[in-house]
C-alpha cells in the first residue's frame, strides 16, 4: 500500500467516525430529552429547547465529516491521476469528476437524485404542510407509485446512461438457459449482457424490471469467467429467489416499512418533545423531515441482524432450489471463483458474518452445496 492508498484508507476511516459520531449525540440527546420529559423536568426541557447551536462534539464530528469526505475526494483524485497529494491541483479533481468513468458515474448520480429526488421531495413537504393530520397515508401512497414507477423505468431509460446493454450472442448459452427457464417456469422478456468490465473486475447476474418486463441481465466478467454450466447453475439460484417469492416478501416488507415508518413521522411532526431533544427551538415540517432521517438509523441499527439473518435464509433457500434444476457442484465451483475474482475473504469473522452479511459465509455455503451432492435436472 503506497501513502496515497493509506490517505484514503485514513480518510475513509476518519468519515466513517464522524458519522458514528454525529449519530451517538442525537442518540443520546433524544434519550436524555425524553427522560427530562417524563420527569416532568421542566427547566432540563426547557434548556433543550432554547439551545441553538449542537454541542461542541457535534460540531467537531460535523466539521470532521466535511473535512475527512474532501480528502477522501483529492486522495481518489490523486490516486487516479498519478499525481502527488501535495502537488495536487484543483484542476486535477475537476478533471477525473469531468473525464473519468467514476467521476462521470458520480456526477450523474448526483444529478439524478436531484432530477428524481428533488421533486419527490418537495411534494413529500408539501404534503405535509397542505395535506392535514393523515398527510402521512398521501405520501406514503405518492412513494409507492414512485417506487412502481422506477422499477419499470430503470431498465428501460436509466441503467443505459451508465452502461452499454447488448443482446447475448453466445447461442449455445442461449440456448442453455431458455431450457432453464421453461424447467423453472419463468418468462423472461430477454436475456443481456452489461459491458461492466469498464468498471470493475466484479462478476454477477441479476433480475430487473417487474412483471412480463423482467429481463435477465449477466456482467460480462462473469460469462468471461464462468463456463455454461456453471452460468447455468449461478442463473438457477437467482431463479430461486423469484419462485420461491422471496423478491415479493421483501416488496412487501418494504411497502410495509415505508407505511410504519412514515406513520411514526406522522406522529412526531405533533411532538415538542422531538424537536426539543435534537436541538431544535421552533418545530417545523422540513426540520421534522431531516430530524427523522437522522434519529431512524440509530434505532433500526439493532435489528440489522434480524434482516441480514433473514436474507442467509433465502440464500440457502435459493441454492437449494438451484441445485434441484442446475448443478450443485458447478454452483460450488462458481462461488469459488467468482470470491476469488471478487476479492472477498472466504473466511469472514463470524460475529461480523451473522451481524451484516445478507449472505451465508463463503466456506458455509460451498460446504453446504459440495455436501448435497445434486446431479442437474434433466
Amino acid at each position: 500500500m503506497n501513502a496515497t492508498d493509506a490517505f484514503i484508507v485514513i480518510a475513509r476511516a476518519l468519515h466513517f467516525a464522524a458519522c458514528v459520531s454525529l449519530t451517538g449525540v442525537f442518540a443520546f440527546e433524544c434519550l436524555v430529552a425524553g427522560r427530562a420529559l417524563r420527569a416532568n423536568d421542566t427547566e432540563l426541557g426547557d434548556g433543550f429547547g432554547r439551545r441553538r447551536r449542537l454541542s461542541v462534539l457535534a460540531r467537531a464530528s460535523l466539521a470532521l465529516a466535511l473535512v475527512s469526505g474532501a480528502a477522501w475526494l483529492a486522495g481518489v483524485a490523486a490516486n487516479m491521476s498519478g499525481e502527488p497529494l501535495g502537488a495536487l491541483k484543483p484542476s486535477t479533481i475537476a478533471i477525473v469528476l469531468t473525464e473519468t468513468r467514476v467521476g462521470k458515474d458520480w456526477l450523474l448520480r448526483l444529478a439524478l437524485a436531484v432530477l428524481l429526488g428533488g421533486p419527490l421531495l418537495i411534494a413529500t413537504l408539501l404534503l405535509m404542510e397542505r395535506a392535514g393530520r393523515w398527510w402521512w397515508v398521501w405520501a406514503w401512497g405518492l412513494w409507492l407509485a414512485v417506487m412502481f414507477l422506477m422499477a419499470w423505468a430503470w431498465p428501460a431509460f436509466i441503467a443505459p446512461l451508465f452502461n452499454r446493454f447488448s443482446p447475448l450472442e453466445d447461442q449455445a448459452l442461449r440456448q442453455r438457459i431458455e431450457a432453464l427457464l421453461t424447467r423453472c417456469g419463468f418468462a423472461s422478456k430477454g436475456v443481456f449482457v452489461v459491458d461492466n468490465s469498464r468498471r470493475s473486475s466484479h462478476g454477477n447476474a441479476y433480475f430487473t424490471g417487474i412483471g412480463r418486463h423482467k429481463r435477465i441481465v449477466f456482467f460480462d466478467t462473469l460469462l468471461e469467467r464462468l463456463a455454461h454450466p456453471e452460468v447455468e447453475a449461478v442463473l438457477a439460484h437467482e431463479l430461486g429467489h423469484f419462485r420461491l417469492k422471496h423478491v415479493r416478501r421483501r416488496l412487501w416488507l418494504s411497502i410495509a416499512v415505508t407505511f410504519v415508518g412514515l406513520a411514526v413521522l406522522g406522529w412526531l411532526t405533533g411532538q415538542a418533545g422531538f424537536y426539543a431533544a435534537l436541538g431544535v427551538p421552533v418545530p417545523s415540517t422540513h426540520a421534522a423531515l431531516l430530524l427523522f432521517a437522522l434519529v431512524v438509523p440509530v434505532f433500526t441499527f439493532f435489528i440489522t441482524p434480524l434482516a441480514s439473518l433473514w436474507s442467509r435464509r433465502h440464500e440457502f433457500e435459493a441454492d437449494a432450489f438451484a441445485t434441484r434444476h442446475a448443478s450443485a457442484t458447478e454452483l460450488a465451483t462458481a462461488l469459488v471463483k467468482l470470491h476469488r475474482d471478487n476479492a472477498s475473504t472466504l473466511t469472514p469473522d463470524p460475529v461480523y458474518a451473522a451481524f451484516y452479511y445478507s449472505h451465508p459465509p463463503p466456506l458455509a455455503r460451498i460446504a453446504r452445496l459440495r455436501a448435497s451432492g445434486a446431479a442437474p435436472a434433466s
